[in-house]
Parts: structure tokens; sequence; C-alpha cells
């Protein structure tokens, strides 16, 4: 009963949420802005202040049905109605259907004359009409220091500006206040972070020539939040923060395997591929046959009917496409079929959130089964070795949650050593493909092997890498005295175990006659043998039947005799008995 009534008060207590509907900061914020408080958002020019404010109440008002005020006090209602059309907001539709109510507020400094004490009531007043006037849920004051720019009086504009957070609070709207980012401390007046209950900082920074927008929560009163510093985007969808803290290691997975169109490498692979959306690095020194390999997977996913996105930053589409004929992949009907689709871009042509920016909404678009990028490593060329692993962090983990299989093709600089970027990047995959060239006998030739596969069995042999005007094959390659021999060396190896094969064949072949005439000559002998048998037992059975016929014949004149006999005592005595009638007839 009593974790029932700690667990009831914890959730009642919990800080009600006012969300954003900007994709990523409602992940760093826990839900998005404090409901029926102030959020101030500071930086420099040009980092996206207005745009964040604008696009919170656009999002609010399409997609929560609440409605919102604008309050301006640099910009027109027309500049802002354009400057927010690039990003695909309709103000001038919003504020038709007054679900937006937008009030621009003009101070010239040369128009203010101080006189004595001041205050906001007029402000408030002006506001308080807007907000009653549509129902208002959110309100944005942009930008603050315009207001205050003519205002030389601290004091009295420190006491302003706490009675106008105070004023906001009081009237529970969600309240989005711009300021810009002052020497040395968040805002120009340094009070306006103290009383708000959530700070959200912009900065606009350039490294190496290239461009990149980032934000970082500063403070959150009375809830978690990302404290990180994270890159944001504005694109033509309006602002997106993609967070790596955010992304959780919950996606789906597949136990279904997908050919990788080299039947042999299927069967380095336990026969049968990769999991289905897993992600798979391809890495290798220049000229080992990434692309071509990367070609050979693409084409194998759409003759299975699946789409394929291609994003090569070191090749036009045309060009691969030709490329590819001098193995025999036809890539042509697969782009006519929309199976196959090509995104080329230099790397240099934008930052590293732009470029993974513009892959999500292709992706998003053209919603392929399989994904490549040919090579990943001219684009972590372009940042910060954290910047470019959190790049590749939300790439990989963007397409897992989609089921989406994606292979990494990644250019090393030669020798048989990891780099520290491969060794990095290669624990954020599922399967690990090492292309290499083998140096020997005056020629170079390639080499694969697998050196990682999660969840499947796999080969840890050596294969030749051959590439044909026939295609790709894998053969196996010899283990000489000086190591794995390829190319001459090993063709000369099966020629010798060839010709040794052969010798062994022969001298078979020869033992085999020799023991065939052995076996004839044993044959004959044998057949002499049970012929002179045979004779001799005949002439054994010839002489048995000559013996028995003469004991029959001796047998019979001692019968006789010894009748001959019987009859003078029978006779003898036959004259003291009873006569015998042979003998009366004799």
């Amino acid at each position: 009963m009593k974790n029932k009534g700690i667990k009831s008060v914890s959730q009642a207590a919990r800080l009600a949420k006012c969300p954003t509907g900007i994709q990523g900061l409602d992940e760093i914020t826990s839900g998005g802005f404090p409901r029926g408080r102030p959020t101030l958002v500071s930086g420099g020019a040009g980092c996206g202040k207005t745009l964040l404010a604008v696009e919170f109440l656009v999002r609010g008002a399409v997609s929560f049905d609440e409605p919102g005020v604008l309050m301006a006090f640099e910009e027109t209602e027309a500049e802002l109605k354009a400057n927010v059309a690039s990003l695909g907001f309709d103000l001038s539709g919003l504020v038709q259907k007054k679900q937006i109510v937008i009030d621009c507020v003009h101070i010239e400094r040369s128009e203010v004359q101080e006189s004595g004490e001041f205050d906001l009531e007029g402000l408030f007043v002006r506001l308080n009409h807007a907000i009653d006037s549509i129902g208002a849920k959110r309100v944005v004051l942009d930008t603050l220091e315009v207001l205050f720019a003519s205002l030389p009086n601290e004091a009295i504009l420190r006491a302003e500006l706490r009675r106008l957070f105070r004023w906001l609070k009081e009237k529970g709207v969600t309240a989005v206040i711009t300021a810009e980012r002052g020497r040395g401390q968040l805002t120009r007046h340094g009070l306006e972070e103290y009383v708000s209950d959530c700070v959200i900082l912009l900065d606009h920074r350039v490294n190496e020539q290239i461009a990149t927008r980032h934000l970082r929560v500063v403070k959150y009163r009375g809830t978690l939040h990302g404290t990180n510093e994270f890159p944001f985007l504005i694109g033509d969808g309006g602002i997106s923060v993609l967070p790596i803290t955010s992304l959780g290691l919950n996606h789906e997975i597949s136990s279904e395997r997908i050919a990788t169109g080299i039947p042999r490498l299927d069967a380095m692979l336990g026969g049968r591929g990769f999991f289905r959306g897993s992600s798979i690095l391809l890495t290798g020194t220049p000229g080992t046959g990434k692309t071509i390999v990367a070609a050979n997977f693409a084409q194998a996913a759409c003759r299975r009917g699946e789409r394929t996105l291609f994003f090569s930053f070191e090749e036009s589409p045309n060009q691969i496409i030709r490329n590819m004929h001098s193995i025999g992949l036809r890539l042509e009907p697969l782009v006519r079929r929309d199976l196959l689709r090509f995104h080329a871009a230099r790397p240099s042509l934008y930052g590293l959130e732009m470029h993974l920016a513009t892959m999500f909404k292709e992706i998003a678009s053209f919603q392929p089964q399989v994904v490549i990028i040919d090579p990943i490593t001219s684009l972590m060329d372009a940042g910060t070795p954290s910047e470019c692993r959190g790049m590749v962090t939300r790439l990989v983990d963007y397409l897992k949650a989609g089921k989406v299989t994606t292979l990494f093709t990644s250019l090393t600089q030669g020798g048989h050593a990891l780099q520290q970027n491969e060794a990095a990047m290669s624990s954020l995959m599922d399967s690990w493909l090492l292309l290499q060239d083998y140096e020997g006998n005056g020629e170079r030739n390639r080499v694969l092997y697998v050196l990682k596969a999660r969840g499947m069995a796999h080969s840890n042999q050596i294969r030749e890498f051959l590439i044909s005007d026939r295609g790709i094959d894998l053969v196996d390659a010899y283990i000489g005295p000086s190591g794995v021999l390829t190319g001459s060396a090993r063709a000369a190896q099966n020629a010798l175990e060839k010709a040794a094969v052969l010798a062994s064949q022969q001298e078979a072949a020869q033992l085999k006659r020799e023991v065939e005439r052995k076996r004839t000559a044993l044959e004959r002998r044998i057949s002499g043998l049970r012929a002179e048998y045979e004779t001799e037992a005949v002439e054994l059975r010839r002489i048995a039947e000559q013996v028995g016929t003469r004991t029959f014949v001796l047998g019979t004149e001692r019968a006789a005799s010894g009748l001959l006999r019987q009859a003078d005592a029978k006779a003898a005595s036959g004259h003291r008995g009873k006569p015998r009638l042979g003998k009366v007839a004799g």
C-alpha cells in the first residue's frame, strides 16, 4: 500500500509537458517544453531562434489543436510569412482559420522619449487581447531585446522582465521567448535565463569552412533532460534534432537471410547470406572492388523485387552504371523500373548534418529495403571523429529501426593494420568484410575474408577475389611455405598439384595393370591346377571303381567257395537226418 501511494504521488507531481512537435527536440526534453511556463531560446544571429519559435506555434496549431499568438518586435507580418514559407509552413492559412494571431510591435529608438518611469502595461493589454481572441495556449515573443533596446534604466527593465514572465505564468500559456546571446552570459540582460523555467541555447559555428548548428538544453526545472550538445538542421520540413542519446537499442530484428549476389560469398556466410535489417561494413584499399561488391548486392536485392537506394560520394550514377558493364552487370533496367535509385553528391557539398538530413529525406521518400553508402569514409572526413561517429550511429539506428539492410563501404589507406576509424565504426556493424591486396611475383591480387558476422556461422578462410567480364568469383587461396598464394603463384601451385595428382594417377594405373597381370597369371595357374585336379580325380574314381569291382568279384568267389564247403558238410550230415530233395533229384 505504501509503494502504491508513493507511485501515485510521483505521477501526480510529474511536470506537465507541452510537446513542440519538432523532430528530436521532444526526445531531448522528455516530452517538450514546460506547459504553462516560459521557455527562453537564446542564440546568436542566424542560429534559428525565430524559426524554432514559429515552428513551435505552427506544430501546436496543426498537430495538437492549440492556437497560438506570435508577437514580433523585429519583423513584419509579411516578412514572417515569407520567411517560414520556405519551411512549408502556411502562416497565412493558419491566421485566416484563427488558429494563429500575429501581432507586430514596431519600435524605433528615435521615436522613444524617456520621461519618468515606464512599465509594460500596454504590452500586457495588447497581448491579453490577442490571447483571448482565439483562446491561445501558446505564445511566442520574438525578440525581447528589441522591446528593451531603447530603455537604459536596467533596474526598471529587470523588474518589468520579472513581471512579464510572472504574468505569462499566471495567464497559463506556454510561452517561448527568443533573446540574443550576450557577452559572457546567455542573454544581453543576464536575467531572462534565471526567471525562465527552461533555457535552450542555439549556436551556429563554422569548423574547417563547414557550418553547423547546435542545440543544448542549459536548464529545465523539475524534469530530466538531455544535457549534451546536439546538432540540428533547418530543412524544407522544418527543424530536426537528431540526438544519439535519445535512440534506444530496442529496434525489431529479423531472422530472414538475404543473398549477397555472390554465391560463394553466401557460402562463406553459412550458405544463406546476411540477416535482413543488418548493417554490413566492407572495407578495402583503392581498387579492391568495393563498389563492384556493392553493385552485385544491389542487383540481387532488385531481382528479389526490393527497392535499393545507392548513395555515392565518389562517382556519378552514369559512371557506376557504365563501369558495371565491364563485369556483365546491367543496372539500367533496374533504374528504369524504379527498383534502383542513385543519389550522388560530393562530401564537401554540405556539412555532416545536412548530408544526414538529405539521406533521411531520400530514404523516407523512396522507402527502400536495401541502402548502400559508398563510401562512408568520404563523409567521415567532413567532421571531427566524435561528430562522424555520432553521424554513423544515428544513421545505423535509423535504418535498423526501419529494418533496412545497409551496406557501408569504407576506404582504407593500405597495409593490413586496421585504422582507428574503422575499428570505431565496426563496433556499430553486424558484419565486417575485408578486401585486401596481396603483392608478389610481380603482380597484385585481391583477397576477401569475413572478419565478423554476428549471429551466424561464417568461414574463417581467405578467398582470392577474382573480377572478370563474367562477374565476381571467389576461389580457394593456396597456402604455401611463404604464406597465402594468389594469382600466378596460385596457378603455378595449382599446376604442380595437378601434375602430382596426374603422376599419382599414372603410378596407380601402372600398379593396377601389374596387379591385373598377376591376377590373370594366377587365374591361369589356378585353372591348370583345377584341370590337373579334375584329371586326377577322374583317375581316382576309375581306380576306385576297379577296386570295387575286384572286391565284389573276390567276395563273390569267396562266397561261392564257402557254399561249396558248406554243401559238403551238410551232405555228410544228411545221412544222419532227413534226405533233401535236391540231393534226391541228383
